[in-house]
């Protein structure tokens, strides 16, 4: 028998061991993606039964402008009329998520999605042809999962694996968004090519940098996308 506090003593004095990517290393269940899974079934929950949950954590490109936290929070939204919208997109979170927070380290994962469902609301900012593509809403967790797909792209190459799977996976995913109508592509761009860039970053770099670069790459993904976004933004003298 051994107590609580026992235990928890002789854990802190273990070694810190590291995943292959340098995040620390968390056996066990995949917390992170779980509790991503759980916020976006609860959010859903609340959709249906609050009549304007939707409409505070909705995005569009105009509204984002003044309300920021949309970028992020629309992640946490899908269509309450289509109940395949959050199923295909929390089996995508659940079939790439946990291979990304064991190889990357939680931090390092929680990080990767947040960026990469800002980098989709930014793809929709972006890719917007004029001011009335700028006013139209979306909602889904798209982008971020895009974003995942192109992280476990560059990390099972990373690793030596056979991504061909992953490829096929995401050829499907936009060829169904360029063919289907009411689906944000721009939205699975921008989260893919984010989600791709910040992997690449934590898994090419030296090992003796894996530190520095897991502060450093974030911080200037987030600048670059803000840049980019203000920048479209001032091509239409209505937000300046």
């Amino acid at each position: 028998m051994h107590c609580v506090d026992c235990v928890a003593e002789a854990a802190r004095a273990l070694p810190t061991t590291r995943t292959v990517f340098g995040g620390v290393n968390r056996p066990g269940r995949p917390l992170v993606t779980l509790t991503l899974i759980a916020m976006c079934v609860v959010s859903f929950v609340l959709q249906l039964v609050s009549p304007g949950w939707t409409a505070r954590w909705i995005f569009s490109p105009a509204v984002g402008y003044f309300e920021p936290w949309r970028f992020l929070s629309v992640a946490f939204l899908h269509s309450t009329t289509n109940f395949t919208h959050i199923l295909f997109n929390m089996v995508a979170l659940w079939f790439v998520g946990p291979m990304l927070e064991r190889s990357l380290g939680r931090t390092r994962f929680i990080t990767l999605y947040v960026l990469s469902a800002v980098g989709g609301s930014v793809g929709s900012v972006l890719l917007a042809p004029d001011l009335s593509a700028m006013t139209q809403f979306s909602v889904g967790a798209s982008g971020a999962v895009f974003g995942l797909f192109g992280a476990a792209l560059v990390v099972t190459r990373r690793l030596g694996g056979d991504y061909r799977g992953i490829i096929t996976l995401i050829a499907i995913n936009f060829a169904i968004g360029f063919l289907a109508t009411g689906i944000a592509w721009q939205a699975h761009l921008g989260g893919l090519v984010t989600g791709a860039l910040l992997a690449a970053a934590y898994a090419y770099s030296p090992k003796e940098r894996r530190r520095v670069v897991a502060f450093a790459a974030p911080a200037v993904v987030a600048v670059v996308l803000f840049v980019a976004a203000m920048l479209k933004y001032a091509s239409f003298d209505v937000f300046f």
